[in-house]
């Protein structure tokens, strides 16, 4: 299927700050309401970065995302396809957004408080990097990788080898959750920069209690913004 004239002259400018957010959204929004139809094949990365003012990288997340939600298809040296005008509710691999929310309390929250108590210096600043490096980057395929890495670096300092082993098995899964969340909720990133910082703060400190309340605190935002994407599904 020829890709519609109307959406492809209508400019499309974002804001770099949101960008993947913006991308993201104008897609869904132009799958849903039949600017690009069931069935039409998007144009290429760098055509779309062109049309959008942004990096590949920014293209990229955008359409992985759509991809998530059921919307299109990318299959590699056929480009990527308009497969449904309505987005399902997401699964990452094998698992649902429920059972990572469900799981997730009874390893992190626990995982988060031996940390404080058992982590070397060597896995203190190797978290410390980590998140000073979220917090000043820019490409959101690296922001996720550091994410995931922050989660599974907490779960190895912990100590306890069934929560690195979990946490390291669900690692594919939270990566697709965070590029979805971060690319469809507003300001998600930054409260996750902010959330991260608050419990390398408590791990820092030593302080079990204060490390396991603010992992679940963290835990808990992400539940309420998995909650409003599957709202927004039908």
């Amino acid at each position: 299927m020829n890709l519609p004239d109307s959406w492809t002259d209508r400019p499309a400018a974002v804001v770099r700050r949101n960008a993947a957010e913006t991308v993201f959204d104008d897609l869904c929004s132009a799958i849903e309401n039949g600017d690009l139809p069931l069935g039409v094949k998007l144009p290429p990365e760098a055509a779309l970065a062109a049309r959008y003012g942004v990096s590949r990288s920014v293209i990229r997340e955008a359409l992985r995302s759509c991809q998530t939600l059921g919307l299109t298809e990318t299959k590699t040296g056929s480009g990527t396809t308009v497969i449904s005008t309505h987005a399902a509710a997401p699964r990452y691999g094998r698992f649902s957004a429920r059972d990572l929310v469900e799981a997730r309390p009874y390893i992190e929250v626990p995982a988060a408080g031996w940390a404080a108590r058992r982590r070397t210096d060597e896995e203190l600043a190797a978290l410390t990097k980590i998140v000073d490096a979220m917090s000043a980057e820019t490409d959101p395929a690296r922001w996720v990788k550091m994410d995931t890495d922050f989660h599974l670096g907490i779960a190895r300092a912990s100590g306890n080898e069934v929560f690195a082993t979990v946490v390291g098995a669900i690692r594919g899964a939270l990566s697709i959750q965070s590029r979805l969340l971060n690319a469809s909720i507003h300001e998600r990133r930054t409260a996750s920069d902010r959330e991260h910082r608050r419990i390398l703060e408590a791990i820092t400190a030593g302080d079990f209690a204060d490390a396991s309340d603010s992992m679940r605190q963290h835990l808990d935002r992400v539940e309420d913004a998995v909650n409003k994407l599957t709202s927004m599904t039908p």
